[in-house]
């Protein structure tokens, strides 16, 4: 495959089903797939291991877990775990998760930026097999270290992602981490900040943006009939807008159209809610915000977003036919 390309998975198809896409992703060339945890509805640990159970190539991510609910040393040994399992095809992705959902959970999400830093800094300490002190204000490690008594005792090749969407997070991706899972529902624009940024994170830490890899999220409605495919991302945009607030104010929606939507949903959304707010979102938000349409169309979109500076689309799936979707980038983007 001249291009990389990656597919995403969050709850829209049976879990049986999304392992059967992986296999054909993998049968067609795509480098990795992303296992997505944004909501209260699909875990991405278990996914990721059925994917690497029944794979022997496709490299496997969190797109992404959070690092609120987990503690940095059982998000250090799962990750070992799955490395186990798919050895040098695991990454890392992790994210500082959103409101009101945490909130509603009983996690108070405060200095985000700290508590990124201090999770993915002893995270990698332990991966690298390291025995870690660590007093921080979020993370407190008392001589600690993976105890692994039986198989590979040897550091582990987990690059580690970070899931940013504002700017002083997505600096601080440029500078601590491998690599940033740029947002989706955002337009091709939204990268020329989201570049600037980590090119000052990887400045701070003695390095170039070339060294920090940059996939992107890219909702991906593919159907023949085009108005069938901008009906098909609709649905989801008009979610997101509504419920997300990190991901609506880098969206490039206009906030007049933002405050209609959200005097229709309240969170959680009714189905009922999500219908009236649908009517309220025009075809030209949903392109320009998604990659809808026919093949071709849906190609050169992506392509819009690799020449903003994302390395490889992470590709979500919308509709029922996920395998026109991998077949339609299954030679890449370019052609």
């Amino acid at each position: 495959m001249a291009d990389r390309v990656a597919l995403y998975l969050q709850d829209a198809h049976p879990l049986a089903d999304a392992i059967e896409y992986v296999k054909y992703a993998e049968l067609c060339g795509f480098e990795a797939v992303w296992q997505a945890e944004s909501r209260l509805v699909r875990d991405a640990i278990v996914p990721m291991a059925a994917f690497a159970a029944v794979t022997s190539r496709i490299k496997i991510g969190s797109g992404v877990i959070n690092n609120w609910t987990r503690n940095a040393a059982v998000i250090a040994a799962t990750f070992l775990t799955l490395d186990d399992l798919a050895q040098d095809r695991i990454y890392c992705g992790v994210g500082a998760w959103w409101d009101p959902l945490a909130a509603k959970v009983g996690i108070e999400r405060r200095k985000n930026l700290l508590a990124m830093r201090e999770v993915v800094t002893v995270v990698r300490r332990l991966l690298n097999r390291e025995r870690v002190s660590f007093d921080g204000e979020f993370v407190r490690m008392d001589d600690v270290e993976l105890d692994v008594v039986h198989g590979r005792k040897e550091p582990r090749n987990v690059p580690i992602y970070i899931g940013a969407t504002g700017p002083k997070m997505m600096a601080l991706t440029g500078e601590i981490a491998d690599g940033a899972v740029l947002n989706y529902l955002v337009s091709p624009k939204y990268n020329e900040m989201a570049m600037a940024q980590l090119e000052i994170g990887a400045r701070k830490a003695g390095k170039s943006i070339e060294e920090v890899d940059r996939p992107q999220l890219v909702v991906c409605s593919v159907d023949n009939d085009r108005a069938a495919a901008l009906d098909g991302a609709r649905k989801l945009v008009t979610q997101y807008l509504g419920q997300q607030p990190h991901i609506m104010k880098a969206s490039g929606v206009s906030q007049d159209l933002l405050d209609e939507i959200n005097q229709v949903l309240t969170w959680p959304a009714t189905e009922e809610q999500i219908l009236e707010a649908m009517k309220l979102v025009p075809d030209d938000v949903v392109q320009m915000i998604t990659a809808s349409g026919r093949p071709d169309e849906v190609k050169a979109k992506v392509r819009e977003y690799m020449d903003a500076g994302a390395t490889c689309p992470i590709l979500y799936p919308l509709g029922d036919d996920v395998r026109l979707m991998i077949d339609t980038f299954a030679s890449g983007y370019s052609n």
